[in-house]
């Protein structure tokens, strides 16, 4: 597993930096108090309501949306994580067109398969699910669903390790196309704001003609059970990055809308996973960690306490959203006050030996 920087992981600082600090004061005020069914309706008022832009605009809006450092086209199906992919694309010079192979130009994929919804408008052209990717390899892709594939059954595989092939996660057989882990996490909250912005619609998608392996039929859940398991636990394990932060604030200043499970990730915990029970506290207050151990943190003057129930080992960090380290602490002791000086919004992680968890913190 592919275990992103320090800053893949979220939250917001209310002052005027980049990230999360795009949104509006007050934008998902009405998000909070709410759960399960509930929460995910309350997020689509919110979001639901955008610009529509045209199919042909996506090359245009490619340019702030998915620009790598070196100004190259994010390509998520040909990226190779802290090394170099085997090719790259110039915006506008190397625009499908024609393939023959994978390197020969890129295109627009639609994450969530167009043919899903039968080409309808607005999901047509949003941003929040279309990514510039190898045409040869979207055209692999196809229209099958997102799954995981073991070693043994690919019948193909990108120069990148994206593979196509029998899905091996619990709850269906059919085929599936895996992105590397880097980006799974990215696709996971892709279809959460698909299943939230398009609560009204999304109950007479199809999703192919094997049975409809993804989607349920109606508003809530949207999806089948194992597409949810699967989700989550894409979303668990590759935490936000600064990509999807930066693509996030793109994307709103061209539609108008944005994806909270970007700015606040641990809202699919309380709309499908195992928080649905409780409802979502805007301020972060107090925050149970899904770690390997009872994790609690709760918000106090001059800071956060953190409360386990064991004495494993952990490393907590606290960043703001530039991406700077304000500390980091390691620790085995069962509670822990964490001190911070200066109000706003943190990314506070912890890690431990199954991995890392994030969350927000609003001090």
């Amino acid at each position: 597993m592919v275990i992103k920087k320090f800053y893949s992981l979220l939250l917001v600082i209310s002052i005027t930096f980049a990230a999360y600090a795009q949104a509006p004061d007050g934008y998902y005020d009405s998000a909070s108090g709410k759960s399960a069914a509930a929460l995910k309706t309350a997020l689509y008022e919110i979001i639901h309501n955008h610009t529509e832009i045209s199919y042909a605009g996506l090359w245009t809006a490619f340019k702030t949306t998915d620009k790598r450092s070196d100004g190259k086209v994010w390509d998520i199906y040909s990226d190779v994580p802290d090394g170099t992919p085997k090719y790259s694309y110039t915006f506008g010079d190397n625009q499908c067109g024609n393939y023959s192979a994978e390197g020969d130009c890129y295109n627009r994929e639609h994450s969530f398969p167009k043919s899903w919804f039968d080409d309808a408008t607005p999901m047509y052209s949003d941003l929040f699910h279309i990514y510039p990717t190898d045409g040869y390899v979207n055209g692999k892709r196809s229209n099958y669903p997102y799954g995981e594939v073991s070693s043994s059954s690919y019948t193909y595989i990108s120069s990148n390790g994206s593979k196509l092939g029998k899905c091996s996660f619990s709850g269906y057989t059919g085929t599936v196309f895996e992105p590397i882990d880097e980006y799974k996490g990215d696709l996971a909250r892709t279809y959460f704001y698909m299943a939230t912005c398009y609560e009204d619609t999304i109950a007479g998608w199809v999703s192919n003609s094997e049975a409809q392996p993804i989607l349920a039929g109606n508003a809530y859940p949207a999806f089948k059970e194992w597409t949810i398991n699967l989700l989550l636990k894409w979303s668990r394990q590759d935490s936000v990055s600064q990509k999807e932060i930066d693509r996030n604030n793109a994307i709103y200043s061209i539609q108008g809308n944005r994806n909270p499970y970007i700015d606040y990730p641990e809202l699919a915990e309380y709309v499908w996973g195992n928080k649905t029970t409780e409802v979502f506290n805007l301020d972060g207050s107090s925050v149970d960690l899904n770690t390997s151990e009872n994790v609690k943190v709760t918000k106090t003057d001059g800071g956060f306490l953190v409360q386990q129930s064991s004495g494993n080992s952990r490393s907590i960090s606290v960043f703001d959203t530039t991406g700077r380290l304000v500390k980091r602490i390691s620790t085995s002791s069962t509670t822990l006050f964490v001190s911070l000086s200066q109000k706003g919004n943190y990314i506070i992680t912890v890690d431990d030996q199954n991995g890392r968890t994030s969350f927000k913190l609003l001090f």
